[in-house]
């Protein structure tokens, strides 16, 4: 029998319990196809509260975290994998239902991996992360419902909160090298240099749109990609301009 090490979360009536412990292969999940070694993994903001257990992320106990990582096939029952194939996952649930990739080896479905693309190592894809990945899609949300580029201020703005974060500032990149003008909203104006370096046109304080106001406020924004919520995003709600579009990611609470 083999063994892998891995960040085991754990809860009896004794409490809650998490460490890095090594693992009998046995207790991999039965559900799953492809069993990959994972070179690399990040921590995510769900990681971080199903750790720290300050938040009902975890569904089945016990579970390794992690809700992403990047790595090479070892075996699998499904012929769209061999072993050798390098491989990314992100999400569906893995980390909260289903044994996660803080660990040396994950047991997953098929379905959820994609090939790792060539120009790419695992160590890169992770950099990127889920934060990178859930900033494309919000990313081309607003590309592909019309929001047009180049508009300049009160025409076509797009405002990014959380800027300084893994989302806020690869949105920003990604968005100003696409020809939009980004307004980067932060808690962290001693930021605001890098900010304009990823390629935000203005930076503006998050007080400004952190507090309660009106239902309906000047419109200002094309887009918005939000990953802030409460306050914040009903105040960017309330200054978008009619048929522009808000792309916001939900957190657990």
């Amino acid at each position: 029998m083999t063994t892998f090490k891995g960040l085991l979360l754990s809860k009896s009536d004794a409490g809650f319990h998490a460490a890095v412990e090594t693992i009998d292969d046995s207790r991999l999940p039965a559900e799953g196809e492809v069993v990959v070694r994972i070179d690399y993994s990040t921590l995510n903001y769900k990681d971080a509260l199903a750790i720290c257990n300050k938040s009902p992320i975890v569904r089945s106990w016990p579970l390794v975290a992690g809700i992403d990582g990047a790595g090479t096939v070892e075996a699998s029952g499904d012929a769209r994998w061999k072993p050798g194939d390098k491989v990314i996952l992100n999400g569906w649930g893995v980390g909260e239902s289903h044994w996660g990739c803080l660990a040396q080896r994950a047991k997953l479905k098929a379905d959820w991996l994609v090939p790792l693309p060539a120009a790419f190592s695992s160590k890169q894809a992770m950099a990127i992360g889920t934060a990178g990945y859930t900033a494309m899609l919000c990313c081309i949300a607003l590309e592909r419902h019309g929001v047009e580029k180049g508009k300049g201020k009160g025409q076509g703005e797009i405002l990014v909160t959380g800027a300084s974060g893994g989302v806020g500032s690869v949105a920003i990149s990604i968005l100003s090298s696409w020809g939009y003008e980004v307004v980067a909203s932060t808690g962290k104006m001693n930021e605001a240099d890098y900010l304009k370096a990823l390629g935000a046109k203005e930076v503006i304080d998050r007080n400004v749109l952190s507090t309660p106001g009106k239902p309906l406020q000047k419109e200002r924004w094309a887009g918005v990609v939000d990953s802030v919520g409460s306050h914040t995003l009903v105040n960017a709600c309330a200054q978008t301009r009619y048929r522009g579009v808000v792309a916001a990611i939900c957190r657990p609470r």
